[in-house]
């Protein structure tokens, strides 16, 4: 069945033909390992993590690469500011690569519970400095780059055309301020591929220009050569990676060896947070623990993913997610009554949801269509194993675990001592028949994230 993907570089949804026929080469950005990952950045994993697993389904084998940045990443995407893994240092008063550690840590384990299939190779900048090291060479050699006394910047001047992507206007006013960042710069639009780091400057290395680091842009262009060569298949990330860092990318592999690395760009669009944005100072930055202590699964947010397709903004509620966590036990219900059931399905009738199924997955990840073909298998009246095996083929996809759904049901309730106290002082009111104060008591546990109910053998409680 023919796959057809969205790519960022023509602007249009495409049939997919591999450079290989059957092994499928990938290049996704990963985190910079500063702090903790957030939901939205998630969202772009959980892409990704559809996006290998679609292949899977369609019988291709992947060679996938996702980098870690642990240098070089400035607290703008551009040229200005600190290196944001020396920023975390200073503030938690911790090595880089203690805090570069740390972080990736963090981040796998998110991964993990979120049940993303995770690239086969995973590499951290820091591990393949030479092969930067060399690309700036090549670059230089080859007219595309020039020296200042701050680093080794790219001269946008000697593409054929800057961005590709973003088609954006250079003449915008923003961009035409960064002169004054560094008057050395031929062009408002050079940016840094090699910085010369001053003395009190943690990460550095020996290179030809006297003890540096690399630039973020650089990394990804040499990391990804390195493990996929000069030509692959799909380069991923969010949208938030076209304007700066995936367009100069494009720029130094143009630099270095002639040509657009990748055959198709495909990126992730933002996850708004009650309809704007999300920021720091607002105070509506999610991580996944911080979810889960809300009382919802990773499982639960990334099944809330699949109501909007990932090309479209998706704006993130409490109570939206609260919905995916009812929806994603019901899921879980649907498929152990279908498991246990011996009702009978024609074969044509699970080849027609199978085929639907993997029309909508092939139609550039249309997730929100293939979880409409899985809502119908679930309502379906007639229960059946062909069913629950039906379903087991498409969480190949999905990724939402639904061949353990017994153990989400069986899992004990760890019950902090707060709620624990208060459903004391709630069977005491109830004894002194207090009713106004039981139901008062009651509404408390409510909001601090439990339901209780009351039961023939005690109560009961639900995490909401």
């Amino acid at each position: 069945m023919q796959i057809k993907l969205y790519n960022t570089l023509t602007h249009k949804k495409e049939d997919f033909i591999p450079i290989k026929d059957d092994n499928i080469s990938i290049y996704s950005c990963g985190p910079t390992v500063y702090s903790y990952a957030h939901i939205g950045n998630f969202r772009s994993y959980i892409f990704m993590d559809n996006l290998r697993r679609m292949f899977k389904y369609n019988g291709y084998k992947l060679n996938h690469v996702m980098n870690i940045t642990d240098v070089g990443h400035l607290t703008s995407d551009a040229d200005t500011g600190e290196d944001k893994m020396e920023k975390a240092a200073r503030k938690e008063g911790k090595d880089p690569y203690e805090i570069a550690e740390f972080y990736t840590k963090a981040f796998m384990d998110d991964m993990e519970a979120l049940n993303i299939d995770k690239p086969g190779i995973i590499t951290k900048a820091t591990d393949n400095i030479p092969e930067m090291i060399q690309m700036v060479k090549e670059i230089l050699e080859n007219g595309y780059a020039y020296e200042t006394s701050k680093g080794i910047y790219f001269d946008v001047s000697k593409l054929d055309k800057y961005p590709v992507l973003s088609n954006n206007d250079l003449s915008g006013e923003e961009h035409g301020a960064r002169i004054d960042v560094d008057p050395e710069k031929k062009n408002p639009y050079d940016f840094a591929i090699w910085i010369k780091a001053p003395e009190n400057h943690l990460m550095k290395w020996d290179s030809p220009w006297g003890k540096s680091y690399p630039g973020w842009h650089i990394e990804c262009s040499a990391m990804g050569r390195k493990y996929l060569g000069e030509n692959f298949d799909i380069h991923t990330g969010g949208v938030d990676h076209i304007p700066i860092h995936h367009e100069n990318e494009i720029a130094q592999c143009k630099g270095a060896f002639g040509h657009n690395p990748a055959k198709m760009w495909m990126h992730c669009e933002f996850l708004l947070v009650d309809g704007g944005k999300m920021s720091k100072s607002l105070g509506n930055i999610y991580t996944i623990k911080e979810l889960q202590e809300k009382g919802t699964e990773p499982l639960a947010y990334k099944l809330f993913c699949y109501s909007s397709h990932y090309r479209n903004k998706l704006n993130f509620t409490f109570e939206g997610v609260k919905s995916a966590q009812t929806s994603l036990n019901r899921l879980r219900e649907g498929y152990l009554k279908n498991l246990e059931a011996d009702g009978d399905i024609s074969d044509d009738k699970i080849a027609q949801y199978e085929n639907r199924f993997h029309e909508a997955i092939n139609d550039d990840l249309n997730m929100p269509l293939a979880m409409g073909v899985v809502w119908e298998v679930i309502r379906n009246e007639v229960k059946s194993k062909q069913f629950a095996t039906l379903l087991e083929k498409f969480d190949e996809v999905l990724g939402l675990d639904l061949k353990n759904s017994k153990k989400y049901f069986d899992k004990e309730i760890e019950i902090p001592k707060e709620i624990k106290e208060l459903i004391k002082q709630r069977s005491k009111a109830k004894e002194e028949k207090n009713w106004e104060q039981a139901d008062k008591i009651r509404d408390e546990i409510k909001e601090k994230g439990y339901n209780i109910l009351d039961t023939k053998n005690g109560v009961k409680v639900e995490k909401i």
